[in-house]
């Protein structure tokens, strides 16, 4: 049984304890916050011993480390995770800043460690059978990738200006998905953004309302929309299209029931929170990383997905400051 060690008992921890708790192959082993109540209180639940981050790193009940902790902390603890010879699967972004990240790859490599980027949309399972069935050839070619994202409500200020701005924060795992969807790398990349929602965070320097348009060098083209507010619930949806057709996967609602009248044909909600939405996604990348490591493959999405979406995510982000075309 694998000896997992949880950095991080907020609530993405408490989301991958849980998954653990209902594996046979897997056990959360020891558990560590930058505040002891949190930490206790995934420790209650799982009978994990508590232990300071270094302690937990080194512990030789832990095989795996998964770091939950603010992207600020992620390159010391995957330096010092890889260097105790202990698998990683740590939440994006990798970090901000691409040269650290290509640092972190060499440690990853040279320590042989294997290393898993949790961009948890790939593991959800309506996109994961949209690209199941472009990769059986249900469209031929892809032609256009759309993908939307809007979030109910913005976070809070505070997050804003720390969070490395709406690129890549939140729309890297759009970027993500498109280099998961197009088959081919970006070319060229260009943004436009505008502070619509909140006024205040364009003081902070950053937008909540965006657009990227992204070329392959084949002519492929991926649109991503992306805003801090729905009135309507977590909006996420993908539609691909192709030369023989298309495959779109639609939003996630509070339940299936229709009503129909005069007025029309009324349906519930998209789902409101990221943790209901993509509660089985979550569940899937944790099973994919424990499978890894227990049959000897190395799991994906990898350190150096991390590092292209940031990629993307930083020529988004110079794209819209500049107004112009970015050329990858």
């Amino acid at each position: 049984m694998i000896g997992i060690g949880i950095l991080g008992c907020g609530r993405i921890g408490q989301v991958h304890a849980r998954t653990l708790a209902g594996l046979s192959t897997a056990r959360v082993a020891a558990v560590s916050d930058a505040l002891p109540q949190a930490a206790q209180s995934l420790a209650d639940t799982t009978g994990a011993q508590v232990l300071d981050a270094q302690a937990l790193i080194e512990s030789k009940d832990v095989d795996a480390v998964i770091i939950g902790t603010p992207t600020s902390t992620h390159a010391e603890l995957i330096e010092a995770t890889a260097k105790a010879g202990k698998a990683i699967f740590c939440e994006k972004p990798v970090d901000l800043m691409a040269d650290r990240i290509r640092d972190l790859m060499k440690v990853v490599s040279d320590c042989g460690v294997p290393f898993m980027t949790a961009f948890n949309r790939r593991f959800d399972p309506n996109f994961s059978e949209l690209k199941r069935r472009l990769d059986d050839g249900a469209l031929g070619e892809v032609e256009i990738v759309t993908i939307l994202s809007r979030d109910p409500t913005p976070p809070p200020l505070s997050y804003i200006e720390t969070s490395g701005g709406l690129f890549r924060d939140m729309m890297i795992h759009d970027l993500d998905m498109a280099r998961f969807l197009l088959g081919e790398e970006p070319v060229q990349i260009h943004a436009v953004g505008s502070a619509l929602v909140d006024p205040e965070i364009g003081k902070a320097g950053d937008v909540d309302t965006a657009a990227v348009t992204m070329t392959t060098a084949s002519g492929k083209i991926c649109q991503i929309s992306n805003s801090r507010r729905a009135t309507y619930g977590y909006d996420q949806r993908i539609e691909v299209h192709g030369q023989k057709g298309m495959l779109r996967a639609a939003n996630q609602l509070d339940h299936t029931v229709e009503q129909a009248g005069e007025a029309g044909f009324a349906t519930a909600p998209a789902q409101h929170f990221f943790l209901e939405r993509y509660a089985a996604a979550y569940a899937a990348e944790m099973h994919h990383f424990v499978d890894a490591l227990t049959s000897g493959r190395s799991p994906v999405p990898t350190i150096e997905d991390g590092l292209k979406a940031q990629l993307l995510a930083d020529a988004a982000t110079e794209s819209w400051k500049s107004g112009t075309i970015i050329q990858l």
